[in-house]
């Protein structure tokens, strides 16, 4: 154990907000900072890429589903497939830079050669003539096909969430950060998150409030210019998250104090060669990586239901590209500061005091009341003009927005603290092997089934109702199914999590203690 790791415990005030000893500062911040700039690019591609599909010529919030399911999770199969072909390779420094690397140099050649070119690229003629002899139905799929460069951006910007920040940011967190620092690091980290959100969402909004400038050499309008500068702060920020990660992997982790292979148990060669079989045998044969799995799929697939029907307002409310990105970062700014607050106050103090379980069940129920409000307010909307319009000034689609917006907001705010500090602390207890191989998976592939699949749903039902309001009834039924085994599905990790995290206890015998090898095994209890 290192000697960082021992001393007298803090004051309340200072457990309350900061349980870091001076020591560990040298680990921590070159992390949180790293954690910064990869999660404001992933704040800025976010509405970038909403705002390219949704606003683009002949599209709408119709295309989103269409995306995810014939483009999206065949991307994340394909990018989770390199990743693990990269892990048998190469060194896990080597790999952090080499996807990245792959990520920026697709946001510089779209931005600098696709974007200003795009309507030359864009297959119009043939596009009109699908839409003449297909349903309306079609419209998304259509539009996808169209627009195939913007498609191509949506998809790169979305898999930066899953491939960088979820399996190379996490994963590397995982391997580098001990049970008991992780209990206290976590829900930090957190803030970095939330305040790279605040501070994408006012370069953004300081971007896109701007008129069309002559004398900056590119861009044809205000629109083309945001895009520009905000695409170069993505390519920035992401240079910068590379050149810390070279620092603390060769001037921080190199200390026994502060990275102990043997003590994490995460030497590579112990995990021996991944391969996608073989992480999916893994996933299939443990119990607790198939709960953190129905748990990564239920938020994925809640979040893409409600956010199609929200997205769909919001554009009928600004179908203008620059009004329709600055209103969405907008949204970004509220979230990271309720964020923030959330993760000063409760994310991290939360699992102290009550415990993995309770922090872990706060994602589904805030997500189940606000959608409650949201479908609500959206389904009588037809009968509210006159009620609006008389007590608030405003007219039912901007009522519809706001509570949207509201729902949006207090879930993401969750989703990027509890949801987010539960979900990696579940993956601590567990051995090297385990680790590795079921989180590539879980974060390569089950998020991405959890959004492909509420976009097999929204399809499906846009095929038979056509529209996204005649459909919405029924994406309301599924949404709050799936969170009741949203919750079913935590409450079982809960009970594994605290037999794998309790404490041994001294009475004989000395095998009646929670065991778990890290590999194919469930978290069982010795007989005498």
């Amino acid at each position: 154990m290192s000697q960082f790791h021992s001393g007298p415990q803090f004051s309340r005030w200072r457990t309350f907000f900061w349980p870091i000893k001076r020591q560990e500062l040298k680990k921590l911040v070159p992390m949180l900072l790293i954690f910064f700039f990869i999660s404001f690019d992933y704040h800025v591609l976010r509405n970038l890429k909403d705002t390219l599909v949704v606003t683009a010529k002949y599209s709408g919030a119709e295309v989103i589903p269409f995306i995810k399911v014939w483009v999206m999770f065949p991307g994340a199969l394909l990018f989770t497939y390199i990743f693990t072909r990269l892990s048998n390779r190469f060194a896990r420094e080597t790999v952090f830079y080499a996807m990245i690397s792959i990520f920026l140099l697709f946001f510089f050649v779209f931005t600098f050669f696709v974007y200003p070119i795009r309507e030359s690229l864009h297959p119009h003629a043939m596009a009109d003539s699908l839409e003449a002899i297909l349903p309306l139905g079609f419209k998304g799929m259509i539009a996808m096909f169209r627009n195939w460069s913007f498609t191509a951006f949506y998809v790169m910007a979305e898999l930066w969430s899953n491939i960088i920040l979820s399996m190379l940011f996490w994963g590397f967190a995982n391997q580098v950060t001990r049970i008991s620092e992780a209990k206290r690091f976590y829900g930090l980290f957190g803030i970095g998150l939330n305040v790279s959100g605040v501070a994408a969402g006012q370069a953004s909004v300081f971007l896109c409030s701007n008129a069309y400038n002559p004398n900056l050499p590119f861009g044809a309008d205000a629109w083309e210019q945001s895009l520009t500068l905000l695409v170069s702060l993505v390519l920035l920020s992401g240079g910068l998250a590379m050149v810390l990660f070279r620092w603390l992997n060769k001037e921080v982790l190199t200390d026994i104090n502060y990275y102990n292979p043997a003590e994490t148990k995460t030497q590579r060669d112990s995990v021996g060669k991944l391969s996608m079989r073989a992480s999916f045998a893994y996933l299939l044969r443990s119990k607790y990586l198939l709960s953190i799995a129905l748990i990564v799929i239920s938020y994925n697939l809640v979040i893409n239901l409600v956010e199609v029907v929200w997205k769909h307002q919001i554009k009928e409310l600004y179908p203008n590209p620059s009004d329709y990105n600055l209103y969405m970062n907008q949204i970004t700014i509220w979230t990271g500061i309720l964020a923030t607050v959330t993760a000063l106050l409760i994310s991290g103090n939360a699992v102290r005091k009550f415990g993995w379980t309770f922090t872990a069940l706060l994602t589904p129920t805030i997500l189940f009341v606000t959608s409650l409000g949201f479908f609500g307010f959206f389904f009588f909307k037809p009968y509210l003009a006159d009620v609006t319009m008389s007590l608030l000034g405003a007219a039912p689609l901007a009522i519809v927005v706001f509570f949207g917006s509201m729902q949006n907001v207090l879930s993401r705010a969750a989703k990027y603290t509890v949801f987010d500090a539960t979900k990696e602390m579940a993956f601590v207890p567990l051995g090297a092997e385990c680790k590795l191989k079921g989180k590539a998976v879980i974060d390569g592939v089950c998020s991405r089934l959890g959004k492909s699949g509420g976009s097999v749903i929204h399809q499906s039902l846009l095929l038979t109702f056509a529209t996204i309001t005649a459909s919405a009834p029924y994406v309301a039924g599924f949404l709050l199914a799936i969170i009741v085994i949203w919750i079913g599905a935590t409450r079982v990790l809960g009970k594994q999590f605290s037999a794998l995290t309790a404490p041994a206890q001294p009475a004989p015998p000395a095998e009646a203690v929670p065991i778990f090898d890290g590999a194919l095994q469930e978290p069982r209890t010795a007989l005498n």
